[in-house]
Parts: structure tokens; C-alpha cells; sequence
């Protein structure tokens, strides 16, 4: 495990009198695993990933690490100094940038974190984005990390392309720096990589890429203190949340992102709206695009890698909601709705929205397009509400490109499955190819403690028709906020269902990991077959239920068939018979 100091930081000291205290010291490397780095050739970076050791250190498999630098044996974490700001060396190198002195954060109720000294932005009149670069013809150092990620270290792919199925295939593979780049210039994948975050890890967003998952945490007014929603930001990157939106409505926002980010080894994305109403003391009347705007300066020069933005909900699009079941759900979509109708005036969000990019390409920071008016039921799926604001969003895309803003394009809620598909093909065509980022779809209204199911369900269908992140559901949806069990429950569940998309669209490195299960399987090696698992604690732990012996690690049979009825077992012995039989 890697050594982590929580015990003496100011947030631990401050947590402590409210008897909350950071456990980020319980994270362990994963079981029977190694972190270990692939060098670029492009530029000079290592790329971390999970090496599993198999077959009693025969064979090896690597996979995708979210984890950052908490499983890394060799790591020494401080969370009161956060995480190593790799990404630096390469961002001093851009001459577009240049650095500005931060001001210190004044805690209210929390202790400000300290050692964040100075911030990037790039110089008047240009930018620093991604999407810039790669129009130029530009191979980022983000760019190279992203392929070498996305390749999993295959190389050898003559048993995967024979596969019957794998027949589908994906648009490329193995994965090229090139290719990134390209995919980027034309919008269809996105690198959320904002300046002032540079402790993360670079990774994409794209149909043509493995299907990312994101967990959302955040306090509210009524729950959760800034240590537990560190630890839930950590925890999900350990359980493979490929990014993190905190959702934070309760006090101290600001410095709790703060913690949060400075922490967090992926991208970090936020509402800038809910800061933005902390500070008009919760009236929505008094929002202004003067009061959002400064909101939104802050959070980039933090760190903030993307940003939902309210800003295709048009005030005409209100009344379309006027019929349905369940009228709009959207947190955002239904403080912007209502603060036009107080104003009878156009939602500020849209008109300033050119000023918006103008912003966001400084940092190079993305804007997630918000689905203010996702259905919220069955009964409201794919009305008129739902696809005029879609149509807006995708106005609002061009807008962006202009400026070398990357674009995400968030999508529905609840949706029967049925309807999934049009979904995704009305996205396409209406967004010009933006990555597709889905909550679920919730395919039922009915199973409340269940709903990381019902949406993870909805998840791998849109995955595989194209959707390219999904945003996780837990089982307190619609109930309550999370805590750090319903936070495992969901990322788990979410990454089951990017996992089965991926395998859908003929993705190698998927194929070989569930082909490496089932050898492990067949062959009774059971330590494989959890250190393999999306949840290997946990296999493990259901496992040792009923055979915890460490002679039983090695049974051919678990205690569901007994020694006399495993199916592998007599399978194992008619293939012995007909090898004899045959020689």
C-alpha cells in the first residue's frame, strides 16, 4: 500500500472535533497486482497501470488503474499537500501560458487548503485547449498518455482478431497518439484536462474509446462534512470511476472542491450554478450572469476539469413540461426555468454563452451541456421537452468548436428500453457526433434501493449503441445522499455496465480480461479468479463465507455444487477421457 499522512492535516484536526475522521489509510494495493509504467515514445511519460500476476505468476494482465498514486506501493501521499502536480513539467513547456499568483482560500467553517501557490492561464487572445492543438496537428504529451492507456499493453492481436466475437470490431485498435488527436479535432472525444488540475491522469471521452463511468459526490444542507466527501472522491477512483462530479449544495463549497481536487488523480467536474445560487443565500431571482461568471473564473482557476452548464433549457421550452408526469428534475434545469420565468426573460446561461467559452478556453476546461429537462419517469420519456432543449444543445456545440471549447452532451434519465436507441441516434444527429454522457437510463420507476440496477441496466444498452460515459446511479437514488457503501454500489455496478458495452462494440483489452476469468474458472484458480474481478474484495469475501480454508483456494468445486456436482469438474475429466481416447 502506499503511505498516507491524514492523521496531522488541519482537515483531519477539524473533522475530528465533529467526529469525522479521513480513513483513507484503509486503501491497499489491489490483491495479487503490481502498479507498473509504460514509457512514451512521443515524449517523455510513464503511463501507470494494474498488472495482475496469473497462473501463479506464469501470466500477466493488465488493466485500466484509475486508482492514481493510492495503490502504488512506492507513493507517499500527504492529503494536506495533495497529490504530485506531474502534469506541470509538461504545461510549463506551452508557451500559450503563463502563471499567475493564487490567492490563499479563506476557510468559513473548514480549514483552507494551503499549498497551492500559483494557477495557469493562458494569454490574452489565445488559448491552451486540447481541441486547439489537435486542429493544429498537434500530439499533446495528454494525447500519447491516453493511447498508451487505452491500449492496455496488447500488441499481439492474432488471437483477438480471429475471434468470432470481436467480428464487429471497434474503429481502431491498437490505439495511436494519432488517432486521439484526430478524434478530438473533430469533436468526437474529449480530453478533460483543465491547466490547473494537474495532478490527474489523462484520460478521453469517446464512442471510439472504452466506455468511462463518473461518480457523483458532494454535501448538502442536511448532510456529509468535507473529510467524507474526500473519501468518497478517493474511494471512487479506487473502485474505477473514471471522473468525479461533486455536487456539493450544503456550506462551503469552494473549499471543500478544494480538498477534493488537490486529492483527486482524475478529472474533477462540478454545476458552477449551485455555487453560484450559495451565493445569493439560495434566491434564485437574484442570480445574475454577473454573479455566475465570477463563479465560473473561480472554479477554473481551481481546477474544475468540465462543467455542466444549464444552458440549452430556453425559456419557451418550459411550457413543453407543463403536461408531464413528473415536470423537470433537473436540480439545474429547474432553477433556470424558474429564474426566467421571475425574469420573463431569456435564461442568461444561453445568451452569455459565447462569453462562457471565452472563459473556458483559457483553462482549456470542457463544458458538459446540461439535460435540464431529462424525463424524471417512464411516462415523460423522449417527449417534445426532452429533444427541443437536445436540438439547443446541439446549436450550442458549434458555438463551442468556434472557440476550441470540447463539448460533452448529457442525456436522459429515465427511459424504458425500448426507447434507448432513439436516444442515441437523435443525440448523433442532433450534436454532430459530441460524446453521448447518460445518467443510466432508469428502465423502470418502480425499484427505489435498487436503482443502480435498473439504470446500469439502461447503461450497457446505450453503451453499446454508442453513449461514451455513464454517469453512475446508486441505490439512494431518489432517497437520500450516499454514503461511502452506496458509492462503491454504484461505481461497481456502473463499471459492470461500461465493461459489457465494451465487449459489445469488440473492444480487444474487455475480451481478454473476461477470457482470462473464465480460464481461471476452469482451472479452479480461485485467487485469479478474484484478483480478476471488477471487486475482488468482495469475490473473495462471498467465497471465504463458506470456504475459508486457504486449502479451498485450490478445491475444484465452491459450495454451491460440492465436489460430486461441479459441471467444470466432470467437464474437466470427459475432456482428459476423449484427449486419451484420441492419442
Amino acid at each position: 500500500m502506499s503511505v498516507l499522512n491524514t492523521e496531522n492535516s488541519d482537515l483531519d484536526r477539524h473533522e475530528n472535533n465533529g467526529g469525522m475522521k479521513l480513513k483513507l489509510s484503509e486503501i491497499n494495493s489491489y490483491p495479487g497486482s503490481n502498479k507498473i509504467s509504460i514509457s512514451g515514445k512521443l515524449h517523455d511519460i510513464k503511463v501507470f497501470m494494474r498488472e495482475v500476476c496469473l497462473n501463479y505468476g506464469k501470466d500477466k494482465l493488465l488493466v485500466y488503474d484509475t486508482s492514481g498514486p493510492y495503490t502504488d506501493s512506492q507513493a507517499s501521499i500527504d492529503i494536506a499537500k495533495g497529490l504530485k502536480p506531474f502534469r506541470r513539467e509538461w504545461l510549463l513547456k506551452r508557451k500559450e501560458l503563463e502563471e499567475h499568483v493564487a490567492k490563499p482560500l479563506k476557510g468559513k467553517n473548514i480549514p483552507a487548503f494551503e499549498h497551492k501557490k500559483s494557477y495557469f492561464r493562458a494569454k490574452e487572445n489565445t488559448s491552451a485547449t486540447q481541441m486547439r492543438y489537435a486542429k493544429e496537428g498537434i500530439v499533446t504529451e495528454e494525447m500519447e498518455y491516453i493511447a498508451i492507456r487505452e491500449n492496455h499493453g496488447i500488441e499481439n492481436l492474432s488471437e483477438i482478431q480471429s475471434n468470432h466475437s470481436l467480428k464487429h470490431g471497434i474503429k481502431q485498435f491498437p490505439v495511436t497518439p494519432e488517432f486521439v488527436r484526430d478524434e478530438v479535432a473533430a469533436g468526437r472525444a474529449v480530453i478533460p484536462a483543465n491547466i490547473n488540475h494537474p495532478e490527474a491522469e489523462p484520460m478521453i471521452i469517446g464512442r471510439n474509446f472504452l466506455v468511462k463511468i463518473n461518480s457523483n459526490i458532494g454535501n448538502s444542507a442536511l448532510s456529509s462534512g468535507i473529510a467524507e466527501e474526500v473519501q468518497k472522491a478517493v474511494w471512487s477512483c479506487y473502485w474505477g470511476a473514471d471522473t468525479v462530479m461533486d455536487l456539493s449544495t450544503g456550506a462551503d463549497i469552494h473549499e471543500t472542491r478544494e480538498w477534493i481536487l488537490r486529492n483527486s488523480p482524475v478529472p474533477i467536474g462540478t454545476v458552477p450554478l449551485y455555487q453560484a445560487l450559495e451565493k445569493t443565500n439560495g434566491v434564485i431571482e437574484d442570480l445574475s450572469w454577473e454573479v455566475y461568471r465570477e463563479t465560473l473564473i473561480e472554479q477554473c482557476i481551481q481546477g474544475v476539469d468540465y462543467f455542466t452548464i444549464h444552458a440549452g433549457l430556453l425559456k419557451s421550452h418550459a411550457a413543453l413540461t407543463a403536461k408531464r408526469t413528473t415536470g423537470i428534475v433537473s436540480r439545474g434545469g429547474s432553477i433556470m426555468a424558474r429564474w426566467s420565468q421571475a425574469h420573463n426573460k431569456e435564461n442568461f446561461l444561453y445568451e452569455n454563452f459565447e462569453e462562457t467559452c471565452e472563459i473556458l478556453k483559457s483553462f482549456d476546461a470542457a463544458v458538459s451541456l446540461g439535460d435540464g429537462l431529462r424525463p424524471g419517469s417512464i411516462e415523460d420519456a423522449n417527449d417534445a421537452a426532452q429533444f427541443a432543449e437536445l436540438d439547443t444543445l446541439g446549436e450550442l456545440t458549434k458555438t463551442a468548436w468556434k472557440h476550441d471549447v470540447q463539448v460533452i452532451i448529457e442525456g436522459p434519465g429515465h427511459v424504458p428500453m425500448h426507447l434507448i436507441d432513439e436516444n442515441m441516434k437523435r443525440q448523433e444527429e442532433a450534436c454532430h457526433g459530441a460524446p453521448f454522457y447518460t445518467l443510466g437510463p432508469i428502465t423502470t420507476d418502480i425499484a427505489p434501493g435498487y436503482d443502480h440496477i435498473t439504470s446500469a441496466i439502461g447503461g450497457a444498452m446505450i453503451g453499446q449503441s454508442g453513449a461514451s460515459m455513464l454517469c453512475y446511479v446508486t441505490p439512494k437514488e431518489h432517497l437520500g445522499l450516499p454514503d461511502k457503501n452506496d458509492v462503491r454500489e454504484g461505481v461497481l455496478a456502473y463499471k459492470l455496465a461500461a465493461h459489457a458495452a465494451d465487449l459489445a462494440k469488440g473492444h480487444p483489452a474487455a475480451y481478454l480480461r473476461d477470457k482470462e476469468m473464465s480460464k481461471a474458472r476452469f482451472t479452479f484458480r480461485w485467487e485469479d479468479q478474484f484478483n480478476i474481478s471488477l471487486d475482488p474484495e468482495k469475490a473473495k469475501r462471498f467465497h471465504d463465507e463458506t470456504l475459508p480454508a486457504d486449502a479451498a483456494k485450490k478445491a475444484q468445486f465452491c459450495s454451491m455444487c460440492g465436489p460430486k456436482f461441479c459441471a467444470m469438474k466432470i467437464s474437466t475429466d470427459v475432456n482428459e477421457y476423449e484427449t486419451k481416447e484420441v492419442k
